[in-house]
């Protein structure tokens, strides 16, 4: 599969086959996070990888998040705020970290959800994550137990223009 087709095809999984990520998948993909881009070249960007069953289900309880406790991994994205480089900069460099695991997990048939919705402060918590690092998002993983489905997305002509707005 091309890079544009992965790209294209891509959705979020939320139901997951009981199939473990082997370790060599499982590297690949935060590898393909370690090299993303970032400002100055800082990455600052931590990732934990959360293969627990127990960690998992505690993570489980938000609103939105019941299916973490079935992905075969889930992965923590923290971004470094205890400098002058903040947040913003940081949690965008994250970000792309994080994207790169996405779309690497895909291309190599494993399914992902971005989780941006959860209780910053119970991750925080549980996971013993320094008060001078933050959680962007968690990345689900695993082999997805239905074909994605596909979502209506907006034409080009609403959300690109040339030269103005």
């Amino acid at each position: 599969m091309s890079f544009v087709d992965v790209v294209l095809s891509r959705r979020s999984i939320r139901r997951y086959t009981t199939q473990r990520l082997p370790s060599d998948v499982l590297e690949t993909i935060l590898e393909a996070g370690r090299q993303a881009p970032s400002a100055g070249n800082k990455q600052p960007w931590r990732f934990i990888v959360l293969t627990d069953a127990a960690l998992k289900e505690q993570l489980s309880q938000g609103r939105w998040n019941t299916f973490v406790k079935d992905s075969a991994v889930t992965i923590v994205g923290c971004s470094f705020v205890g400098d002058d480089y903040g947040w913003k900069w940081s949690s965008i460099d994250t970000t792309i970290a994080l994207q790169n695991m996405v779309l690497a997990a895909w291309a190599l048939g494993v399914g992902s959800c971005w989780i941006g919705d959860f209780q910053a402060s119970e991750v925080q918590r549980l996971l013993k994550i320094p008060d001078e690092w933050r959680v962007v998002a968690l990345i689900t993983l695993g082999y997805p137990a239905e074909p994605p489905g596909s979502r209506p997305k907006k034409a080009l002509e609403e959300i690109v223009s040339y030269n103005a707005f």
